[in-house]
């Protein structure tokens, strides 16, 4: 109510102050100049005739014109204010008293908030949590754990948004209470193991592998630790072993897995592109043994070398032939491999250039 009050005040004052000049009324435009010439005529003929300049007829007779004149005078001035002025007045007023607030209604009613409630200084500390920053909800969230350390369910969602943000360390801490009071899993020895390599920039250190292969006794499947110790073996120089890691992952997992991406891409790093499988051949590596499944991967690697000898225009098929026999560790049939690859596109020399920059990091002269 006090902020209707306080529009209305300001309303009656805007109207105020434009009723305020109309209602002194309007002067004759032109008083001041003829009807004043007429006067001052008329007081020239009284003192010329009291000087005796002139006599008592010619002076009544000058002032009975001169009166005319300024009688006439005075009725067009009068004439012209009310035919203008009046009129004008009355629309100013009109549109002062009752238009003006009601368009301000009309406008606020649409554009604004009529029907909202007030909004204390007091209750907007308590803002949906939506409209807050991160930093600052990350901040209410650790000042609640301060008191109450052993919410385990408070650690639980801290320690993921404080690895979102880079803070590694604090992440280990919190990841590391998670487990403590809600107990050991999998899923969080992964994550507690992500973050210590996170606060290693990207190193999987001894401490970070140590999570991750107590995530892998728990659940043997569990994606993210596998993926780590691959990448641990990868940072130790052992690419084969990484190699064969993200392959058996690849083999044990569905077609449309959203990590699979990730590990293909990391496979072509160290140097071999993940053979691709159809869903018969993916259905049946899952139940073979790891022997079984090299010699099936062995089987489709020969394959491609015999499609390649048909078609040796397909410099990306050269290239996963040299990279596959380079993690079995058959080198000398990479070699031979580049060889005939050389040979087959030669002659082109746009891809016998795509041919050896796909090359140069396999340790073969590209």
């Amino acid at each position: 109510m006090t902020l209707w009050f306080v529009l209305a005040l300001m309303t009656a004052a805007a109207v105020f102050a434009v009723l305020w000049p109309l209602g002194r009324g309007a002067r004759p435009e032109r008083e001041g100049r003829e009807t004043l010439v007429y006067k001052d005529q008329l007081a020239e003929i009284q003192r010329d005739s009291a000087a005796g300049l002139i006599g008592p007829v010619e002076a009544e007779a000058a002032r009975v014109e001169i009166g005319r004149r300024l009688l006439a005078a005075s009725d067009s001035e009068k004439a012209v204010t009310t035919s203008i002025s009046m009129p004008f007045r009355r629309a100013v007023a009109v549109v002062a008293l009752v238009g003006v607030p009601l368009v301000a209604v009309l406008l606020y009613a649409r554009l604004g908030s009529p029907l909202l409630g007030d909004f204390p200084l007091a209750e907007r500390a308590h803002a949906p949590i939506a409209t807050a920053s991160m930093d600052k909800l990350v901040a209410q969230v650790e000042t609640h754990l301060e008191a109450n350390p052993a919410d385990g369910r408070g650690w639980e969602v801290l320690a993921p948004v404080l690895v979102k943000l880079g803070r590694y360390d604090d992440a280990v801490r919190a990841f590391r209470n998670s487990i403590t009071y809600n107990g050991d899993t999998a899923a969080r020895r992964a994550d507690l193991g992500e973050a210590i390599a996170g606060a290693a920039n990207g190193i999987v250190t001894a401490d970070a592998k140590a999570e991750f292969e107590r995530a892998v006794a728990l659940d043997p499947k569990e994606v993210k630790a596998r993926y780590f110790i691959g990448l641990a073996a990868e940072q130790d120089g052992r690419n084969t072993d990484a190699a064969n890691l993200w392959r058996t992952m690849l083999a044990d997992a569905p077609a449309d897995a959203p990590w699979r991406p990730l590990v293909q891409s990391s496979l072509q790093r160290v140097g071999v592109v993940a053979p691709k499988l159809s869903g018969e051949d993916m259905a049946a590596a899952k139940s073979m043994s790891e022997g079984d499944r090299n010699t099936m991967i062995r089987g489709m690697v020969e394959r491609l070398a015999t499609r390649l000898k048909d078609n040796g225009d397909d410099v990306n098929g050269w290239l996963r032939l040299v990279r596959a026999y380079t993690v079995l560790g058959e080198r000398d049939k990479a070699q031979a491999a580049l060889g005939e690859a050389r040979q087959a596109v030669g002659k082109d020399a746009a891809r016998l250039q795509q041919l050896n920059d796909g090359l140069k990091n396999l340790g073969l002269d590209g």
